[in-house]
């Protein structure tokens, strides 16, 4: 490490409707990190909210790394610039945690690589649809156990316009919102709705995401978290979107569109992003390295 370098890990979406914890995509928008060993664990965070201390997602991800590796992490000082809005369904605990596995392959000479990265972040986090993405960059589908990860084809010309709205959704709350057992024909609408996913990428049939981001499984479960959630998806169809889904355990709602519809889109979701804002970002990279 001669020259000082920074990390860039993207924001993530997970689930895209109907992929509910299997697939996800990366945005546009990264939380940046650099590290250099130090006396003792340090923590310098500007950006979004307040992070505090060395027991911070990115020194949790780096200790997890460095015992995957069977070594002895020592102390850094992590700066760390986080434009990535927070308990918002954008995948910011997923990039903080990545961030730090990708430190420990850094110290320790690239002896995780991406594949390790992952398989790391994956076990820590719990979450694949949202690691996959922020490791290897754009629409990727993905298991936890075993892990695998696989990127699928990335289309040109789309945007995702975010509307994010001012409050919380905290993973667990929206996870406990979720019923232990589903009626075998939601699970048979979400299956066939995940399968058209890679299907539509891979053939570049784009109009088939709009029936691909169609979910029974968690959305219409969660959508009492975040009032007017369900409408507003419909609102992004009836404007053009490719496909509308909430952004993780949410309350973020995420509209795939060419760019010829954003500003239609982005204003039928005014209503719900209230007194949040609206974020307009293109697909994202994997986590990558760049001089400084």
């Amino acid at each position: 490490m001669d020259h000082p370098t920074r990390l860039y890990v993207p924001a993530t979406l997970a689930n895209l409707g109907s992929g509910f914890d299997a697939l996800g995509v990366a945005l546009d928008l990264y939380l940046e990190v650099e590290a250099e060993p130090g006396q003792e664990d340090a923590f310098l965070y500007e950006g979004e909210g307040q992070v505090e201390g060395p027991d911070n997602l990115i020194h949790q991800g780096y200790r997890a790394g460095m015992e995957a590796l069977g070594l002895h992490p020592e102390s850094l000082t992590i700066r760390a610039f986080n434009p990535i809005p927070l308990a918002r369904g954008m995948g910011s605990s997923s990039a903080a945690l990545v961030a730090g596995v990708a430190l420990a392959d850094r110290f320790s000479g690239g002896k995780l690589g991406r594949e390790g990265v992952f398989r790391v972040a994956a076990s820590l986090e719990g979450h694949p649809d949202n690691v996959a993405p922020a490791v290897y960059g754009g629409f990727v589908a993905a298991l936890a156990s075993p892990p695998l990860a696989i990127p699928l084809p990335r289309p040109q010309g789309v945007y995702f316009v975010l509307a994010v709205p001012p409050y919380e959704v905290p993973t667990p709350l929206a996870r406990a919102a979720l019923p232990e057992v589903v009626p075998l024909k939601d699970a048979v609408f979400n299956l066939a709705r995940s399968a058209l996913w890679p299907a539509a990428l891979c053939s570049g049939r784009l109009e088939a995401l709009r029936e691909a981001c169609r979910d029974r499984l968690h959305q219409p479960h969660r959508a009492h978290l975040m009032p007017g959630v369900l409408e507003a998806i419909e609102a992004a169809l009836k404007a053009g979107a490719l496909a509308a889904f909430v952004g993780g355990a949410g309350p973020t709602l995420a509209a795939l569109v060419r760019e010829e519809d954003i500003e239609k889109v982005a204003g039928a979701l005014e209503a719900y992003r209230g007194e949040g804002r609206t974020l307009v970002l293109r697909i994202g990279e994997g986590l990558f390295w760049k001089e400084t």
